[in-house]
């Protein structure tokens, strides 16, 4: 009988030397496998009814979305194991998975707030009198300018290298999950954005954005930064990074570029994942109702 906490460890390993896996995706494979190591501890076998059994325990216990995932984990792990011999049979290929997660349109960020926010971070700039001041004002509008003119995910901001952005062609190489490249392009004007902060920047490392230390601009702090500017110019919604992803591509969407461009922009290996920004927008419904809809040709209202 194989020890399952120390096939776990195994496979662990194995992720991040062979997968290439972020240390962030690590981290939550290591949390979701030692919830399920402890819960199979108090069983005598690792059949389908116990699988079942965790499974029922999950959706019971957390929201669909991080069931979901804690269970695509276990069944990552399964698959190893049978691969690599150490169990004769795999229960998951007996076990169908009935739990439907349901569909959450993405949480997008109004224009004007944008707007909003982008102009209050270059007034802050503006202002900016110490050259340390005129750093991190600069860096900040960098930040907001590739959220929204890239789509990126704030773990791949906080991880671009100096290296990867090419100023002469305007372009940015991004190592998105799985360690997946793509090119994306930007504007002139982001791209001298860019060029004067690397100008003032005071350390020279080979992240893009940093911080006062001189290491790399984390994920959590530009969660502040974008929460602090938000919370400045007085936006009702409460505003995360990643909901500058979803703008993206549902204004994208919106002024009708193919899915297909939109996938390939965002980094998504199956369009299925891109699916979800083909809803429409309020004001995209709205447009065409008033301008298609037969009704509106008709001269009948309440005088």
């Amino acid at each position: 009988m194989f020890n399952l906490v120390d096939e776990k460890d195994k496979y662990l390993i194995a992720c991040k030397s062979l997968k290439g896996l972020s240390d962030l995706t690590l981290k939550a494979y290591k949390i979701d496998l030692k919830q399920f190591c402890d819960y199979m501890s108090q069983r005598d076998c690792f059949d389908k009814n116990e699988l079942n059994s965790y499974i029922n325990m999950l959706h019971s216990r957390y929201k669909p979305k991080s069931a979901k995932r804690k269970i695509a984990c276990v069944k990552a792990f399964y698959r190893y194991m049978e691969i690599e011999d150490i169990i004769d049979y795999n229960p998951f290929h007996k076990i169908i998975i009935k739990y439907k997660e349901p569909l959450k349109l993405p949480r997008t960020i109004p224009l004007n707030c944008i707007e909003d926010i982008l102009t209050y971070a270059y007034k802050q700039y503006s202002l900016a009198v110490t050259k340390y001041q005129k750093e991190v004002t600069l860096r900040n509008i960098v930040v907001i300018e590739l959220l929204f003119s890239t789509g990126m995910r704030v773990s791949e901001i906080s991880n671009l290298k100096t290296a990867n952005i090419n100023l002469t062609d305007n372009t940015i190489r991004i190592f998105g999950k799985g360690s997946k490249e793509r090119i994306m392009c930007i504007n002139d004007n982001l791209s001298k954005t860019i060029s004067n902060y690397l100008t003032v920047r005071s350390r020279k490392t080979d992240y893009l954005l940093v911080n006062k230390l001189g290491n790399r601009l984390s994920e959590q702090s530009v969660r502040y930064m974008v929460n602090d500017y938000a919370y400045a110019v007085g936006t009702p919604l409460h505003i995360t990074p990643h909901m500058f992803r979803h703008t993206f591509a549902t204004e994208l969407h919106n002024e009708d570029v193919d899915i297909r461009y939109i996938q390939q922009f965002l980094g998504h290996s199956s369009i299925a994942t891109t699916q979800i920004y083909t809803h429409i927008s309020t004001s995209k419904t709205r447009e065409i109702l008033e301008s298609k809809h037969p009704r509106n040709k008709m001269n009948l209202f309440l005088t």
